[in-house]
């Protein structure tokens, strides 16, 4: 079949090649001016290109209107407000620069299509203008980085210390949650420890583990309350991806990543915002780490911080013990809510 298909396509150019010939030929014969033909075909040529160019962007603005509805809704957390603004602000100069650039290509096609007698201009350079197109893309690309650059390191800094700590832990292909306790810090974890009864590794000695709570189907946040979030993983390289709060981070084995934000809409509220009664929010893994990759989510729950706590109640303690039960633990967790307000 392949041996066809090559047949087939050599057998077009040749044809192609001959009826190339016989046009030329039937030129000379007719006596026309080969010139003027020229100028007729660049300037159908011309034409042609200046209506692709009103085409493509009239469709380029129709599909932005289209599908503008089906993109995320608005961003359910502090810092994704102002990162929106951030990629808004990007994009609205990128379509600028993309509409004027291409009017200028097609514009300057028609314009300066071939024609009878006419040279082309040799224009070396001009150094006002090339100071203004370098000075001025210069300018605008380090405003734009310097913001950026601001902003992840607001959202991934170890100096966020009135966060709430929380540890995301992946694997091929859940999600596990854990909330540190009273003192606000996560307890430690050795790989080696990993089992069974252990999934997370962790240090049972370690006092940290004690009042530390673990949520194996869905995580919880509360409203208006800044979470550090403590990403490790326990095989290869996975990431982190809640779309509606702007997070995404990878979570990688033998080092732990953070990410700080503070989520401002409750599911509840969000419900109403996107007229959807089935809407939660995700914990999605945003690299390909396996077969069961599509399957690898965890849903979570933005509640106010009253319901946030009753649901803490209804989770196991990381390191079960006589003196301290889920009530006490969820007591402690309100308390390190109310501290972060």
């Amino acid at each position: 079949m392949n041996f066809l298909i090559l047949l087939g396509v050599i057998a077009a150019i040749m044809v192609a090649f001959r009826l190339m010939n016989i046009l030329n030929i039937s030129q000379e014969l007719s006596g026309r001016d080969a010139t003027e033909e020229l100028h007729k075909d660049v300037k159908g040529n011309a034409m042609g290109l200046i209506a692709f160019m009103v085409v493509g962007l009239i469709l380029f603005f129709y599909m932005i209107w289209k599908y503008m509805p089906l993109t995320l809704p608005v961003a359910a957390s502090e810092h994704g407000v102002r990162t929106d603004n951030l990629l808004n602000i990007n994009f609205y100069i990128i379509i600028f620069v993309f509409i004027i650039t291409q009017i200028a290509l097609f514009y300057f096609i028609w314009k300066y299509q071939y024609r009878k007698g006419h040279m082309a201009y040799f224009y070396s350079h001009n150094n006002t203008v090339e100071i203004i197109w370098t000075v001025i893309p210069t300018i605008v690309l380090a405003i734009l980085v310097i913001t950026g650059l601001k902003e992840w390191i607001a959202i991934t800094s170890k100096d966020n210390t009135d966060g709430m700590n929380v540890q995301v832990y992946a694997q091929q292909f859940v999600f596990l949650g854990r909330y540190a306790g009273r003192d606000n810090t996560l307890g430690d974890s050795y790989f080696r420890n990993i089992s069974t009864e252990n999934p997370l590794g962790l240090k049972l000695e370690d006092k940290a583990v004690n009042d530390d709570i673990i949520a194996k189907t869905e995580m919880h946040f509360p409203v208006n309350t800044p979470i550090m979030l403590n990403i490790n993983s326990r095989d290869i390289i996975h990431s982190v991806y809640m779309p509606h709060f702007r997070v995404q981070m990878n979570a990688v084995p033998g080092m732990t990543t953070n990410f700080y934000f503070k989520p401002t809409i409750t599911t509840a509220e969000m419900r109403k915002k996107t007229a959807n009664e089935k809407f939660d929010y995700v914990i999605l893994c945003n690299k390909i780490c396996g077969v069961s990759h599509y399957t690898m989510n965890m849903k979570v729950v933005v509640d106010s911080k009253e319901d946030f706590v009753k649901w803490l109640k209804t989770q196991p303690l990381a390191k079960p013990a006589p003196t301290a039960d889920n009530a006490n633990a969820s007591q402690t967790v309100k308390e390190i809510a109310e501290a972060v307000k």
